[in-house]
């Protein structure tokens, strides 16, 4: 793809996660990537960009990934999407909302549950599922031509919590050594929470891929 995309990052919720709106000016098209909270503002920015959203996509089931989903679901009609073994976290059985304090209208079901290697079609672009567990059983990080969304599996000098059930630390540092950190260092990575950064500033800063000790983690 030529063109810029679009790609509008919004804060949302009081976990401060990222919502990520990505599409194709010239094609009008585009997905939501994690509606976490906060759905009138991220109704509000669909309507700004002007996009057709034709997906939502969960990099995971935790409930301030996903609390605004309901109502961006009923604003677009787009397909929802999420790793087969996070599904169960729409049902609630999942959530753990109680402990994140999180409260939510329950989603529809989802559209479609994705696999590792499976293609998400937007606007012209593709997004390729590379299942990333660790943080949750399902949870996935979404490959494109300008980058790289990783859900709360790799941040910036961070990594996400396992700390909650059905984690694992060392399934999450084989993620991102053999899926993440196998990309090239210019690869943009647009996390799950606070800023951009890249595959080579992390190979080079991250504590938890260069063994240094820290503990910024979600």
């Amino acid at each position: 793809m030529q063109e810029k995309p679009i790609i509008r990052r919004l804060v949302v919720g009081s976990l401060s996660a990222n919502c990520w709106i990505v599409g194709s000016e010239s094609v009008g098209e585009g997905l939501v990537i994690d509606p976490g909270g906060n759905s009138e503002t991220i109704c509000r920015a669909i309507d700004e960009t002007g996009l057709d959203i034709k997906a939502i996509v969960l990099t995971h089931g935790h409930s301030d990934h996903i609390a605004a989903l309901r109502d961006v679901q009923d604003k677009t009609g787009a397909e929802v999407a999420i790793h087969i073994e996070d599904a169960d976290f729409l049902e609630g059985r999942g959530s753990y909302s109680s402990q994140f304090g999180i409260s939510y209208r329950t989603p529809h079901p989802p559209e479609r549950l994705l696999r590792e290697g499976d293609k998400i079609e937007v606007g012209g672009m593709s997004f390729t599922v590379i299942h990333t567990p660790g943080h949750t059983p399902g949870s996935i990080s979404l490959l494109t031509e300008f980058g790289v969304f990783t859900g709360d599996t790799i941040f910036r000098r961070g990594i996400g919590t396992t700390m909650m059930p059905g984690s694992s630390r060392p399934q999450l540092l084989d993620s991102i050594r053999k899926k993440l950190m196998t990309l090239p260092d210019a690869t943009v990575i647009y996390p799950g929470h606070g800023r951009e950064t890249t595959i080579g500033a992390e190979r080079r800063e991250n504590p938890y891929v260069t063994g240094k000790r820290d503990t910024r983690y979600w």
